[in-house]
């Protein structure tokens, strides 16, 4: 009996062996954002019996659906564009009010090996998915589907959606959905942490980063060529006040000059109390690409920039009243069209975008791109050949722009 009790021990310690290596496997930044995007994980991801999950596999099949509509309908288009368009970006870009949208920053920028995301979400976290609650990863993924819904459909984000949807959830701030987009633009995670800043700019990390007076998350990744790059995400306050005391922009001055992305951005810098970011951005971009909604054409140098336009400009949408801007419309009365939607008038005929190019001695134009389209000084803006754009109301109930 005693030695039928030795190996039955015996036994009972190899299963131990067998067992705790699995349980005390670490779940990878990767497999997690592979997961939450509705992708399979690693064959040996600890995640991977998640995956048998009925709520997930519904998970899976929305997200295959609307990203493969969603790369035929903006972002192969956009890959094309960018190609055609720019022939020597700077590995930095530069993308303010942002939020989580590293899905256009990759399109319009693929080249860039660091890329620099600020808005105001928090970067929230994502917790150890092996370790939640029996039913709360279905609702957290529902949440990500629902906050996701807007920026799948119209190009930006509804902020007041993405806030709701995730505020109860297990899933919280900016870092779930940069998962999301990361995973499904067919980026490798390889390491995930929290950093922060300064108010002089320095980069903190570890345990200083709790410190910190600004917060963010620092991702390194790869794409399908395997060049590591870098993302930084910062929840920052872009008005004046805000950059003044949060160091984000001298933080970005160790990384000027690069391009920039400016995307619905509530038409913010068309006021003063945003005037630093403005002059930041102009001071410090190679190429700005842009919506309406970015820096109005006045405050562009006459003697520094050359305009490429693309689309239709179709004034703004009826929550912005008063941001019309006729110079606008005169620069776009000979653009060449695109077959794409981007920013608030979210339908292609509607849609437009400008592309500036920083002309100084140092960097002509010619460096930065091989656009096609017929470049304009910014002194001279084409005459007008057309009225004014109507203005025709988008569907009711959809739209909450911050």
């Amino acid at each position: 009996m005693h030695h039928m009790l030795k190996m039955a021990a015996a036994a009972a310690g190899l299963l131990l062996l067998i067992v705790m290596p699995a349980r005390a496997a670490e779940v990878s930044a990767d497999d997690t954002a592979r997961f939450l995007a509705g992708m399979q994980p690693s064959a040996d991801s600890p995640l991977l019996p998640l995956t048998r999950d009925p709520a997930w596999q519904h998970h899976a099949k929305f997200f295959d659906a609307a990203f493969a509509q969603l790369e035929s309908r903006q972002i192969s288009r956009i890959h094309a564009w960018a190609d055609a368009n720019l022939a020597a970006p700077r590995p930095t870009m530069f993308y303010m009010f942002s939020g989580p949208d590293f899905l256009y920053a990759d399109a319009f920028y693929s080249k860039a090996t660091t890329y620099v995301l600020a808005a105001l979400e928090p970067p929230g976290g994502v917790p150890d998915l092996t370790r939640l609650p029996r039913g709360s990863i279905g609702s957290g993924l529902a949440g990500i589907e629902h906050s996701l819904s807007s920026i799948l459909s119209f190009s930006f984000f509804i902020t007041k959606h993405m806030k709701v949807d995730l505020h109860d959830s297990e899933f919280t701030g900016a870092l779930p959905i940069l998962y999301v987009f990361m995973a499904r633009s067919g980026k490798t995670l390889h390491k995930v942490e929290p950093v922060g800043l300064d108010s002089n700019g320095t980069l903190l990390t570890g345990a200083d980063a709790g410190k910190a007076v600004t917060h963010g998350a620092r991702i390194t990744f790869s794409g399908k060529d395997g060049v590591e790059k870098t993302l930084y995400y910062f929840s920052t306050d872009l008005s004046n006040s805000g950059v003044k005391a949060s160091g984000f922009l001298k933080f970005c001055d160790t990384l000027a000059p690069g391009n920039s992305l400016l995307k619905s951005a509530s038409y913010l810098l068309h006021a003063g109390n945003f005037s630093a970011v403005r002059d930041w951005l102009l001071a410090n971009s190679a190429t700005i690409i842009q919506d309406d909604s970015g820096i109005p054409l006045g405050y562009y140098s006459a003697h520094k920039w050359r305009f490429f336009r693309f689309g239709r400009y179709a004034g703004p949408i009826s929550e912005f009243p008063g941001r019309y801007q006729q110079q606008y419309a005169e620069l776009f009365t000979r653009a060449q069209p695109i077959d794409f939607g981007i920013g608030y008038r979210w339908r292609s005929h509607e849609s437009n975008l400008l592309l500036s190019v920083k002309t100084a001695a140092d960097e002509p134009a010619t460096a930065e791109t091989t656009s096609a389209a017929e470049p304009v000084s910014a002194s001279k803006p084409p005459r007008p050949r057309r009225p004014r754009p109507v203005y025709v109301e988008p569907p009711r109930g959809f739209f909450f722009w911050r």
